[in-house]
């Protein structure tokens, strides 16, 4: 499996990948056009660092947001980078394909000198807490955020000071 940024000729597969996988979820969490911004990797490729997992054809999708300064930065502190958007086509999940994403996004938080990689997720997407688990990242329940009343996001850290 081959991990690189998007091509813009990959776009629209790399947006269908994230949406299937959050749709996918039980919860609230497609209200209010998040699909669509699920969808708009072109907009999130200008402002982040848009990665896919490949093998042939994309099976996975992360956003990797490398500074606070970004507009895709939620919560970051200042020497902080950040994960979002982090979907696995569903028909090849449990593949190791969200590990492999993942851990591009250390490997790019680490070259970057961040002290530490930080991410929000929904309480529903355990198989996802479990990943970031095992990679070493910490709950911090003084970061969780109610962006809406029906979608409480649950703060986790990588700290790479280590």
């Amino acid at each position: 499996m081959l991990v690189r940024e998007v091509r813009p000729d990959e776009y629209t597969r790399a947006g269908e990948v994230v949406v299937a996988a959050y749709a996918a979820l039980p919860g609230e969490h497609m209200t209010g056009g998040y699909a669509a911004e699920l969808a708009d990797v072109a907009g999130r490729s200008r402002d982040a660092e848009v990665l896919i997992a490949i093998d042939e054809e994309v099976f996975g999708c992360v956003t990797f947001v490398p500074e606070a300064t970004s507009p895709w930065a939620e919560a970051l502190g200042a020497d902080e980078a950040a994960i979002r958007m982090l979907g696995v086509d569903p028909a090849a999940q449990g593949r190791g394909i969200g590990a492999v994403l993942v851990d591009a996004c250390i490997a790019r938080a680490r070259a970057r000198g961040r002290s530490g990689l930080f991410l929000h997720s929904t309480p529903w997407m355990t198989s996802a807490h479990r990943l970031y688990q095992r990679a070493g990242f910490q709950r911090i329940p003084e970061r969780d955020w109610l962006p809406v009343p029906e979608v409480p996001l649950l703060a986790f850290l990588l700290d790479l000071r280590r």
